[in-house]
């Protein structure tokens, strides 16, 4: 009688482990495992890299943080600005104020009202769980 509802992945916060606060810069690649949250902003790729356990490795980005580069990882909480594609193996939330141009491939999407998106979305099956290698990942243009 009723539709079947599908359970909503879940992301735990609690693997987050490090912090690039709100007045750090980075240029270059950053690649981590478990999670990290980023307050400040990234000129450079940003690749998650499976841990130990069954956990995939955890983005979140808030409100102030800004990545100008490509994203590639497990699960990913989007606040703030993306300039570049996502390659999201698992679980994508992007958060009311985030603002992503370039592509996103994703398995699981939740997108918030005010969420802002220029580009292409991709859904992908659990085949892309695995992050894409860093020569595959070119900060865009």
């Amino acid at each position: 009688m009723f539709a079947k509802r599908t359970q909503v992945p879940r992301v735990a916060l609690t693997q987050l482990c490090s912090l690039i606060a709100e007045d750090v810069e980075i240029t270059g690649d950053v690649s981590f495992s478990n999670g990290i949250r980023i307050d400040g902003r990234v000129k450079g790729n940003v690749i998650g890299r499976a841990g130990a356990g069954p956990a995939h490795a955890l983005l979140v980005l808030s409100d102030k943080g800004r990545i100008e580069g490509n994203v590639s990882c497990g699960d990913a909480i989007i606040d703030g600005a993306v300039i570049g594609d996502l390659h999201i193996g698992h679980f994508l939330e992007l958060k009311s104020n985030s603002q992503v141009t370039g592509a996103i491939h994703y398995e699981h999407l939740q997108m918030d009202v005010g969420a802002s998106v220029h580009g292409q979305l991709h859904k992908a099956g659990p085949a892309v769980a695995e992050p894409l290698p860093i020569a595959e990942l070119a900060a865009p243009g």
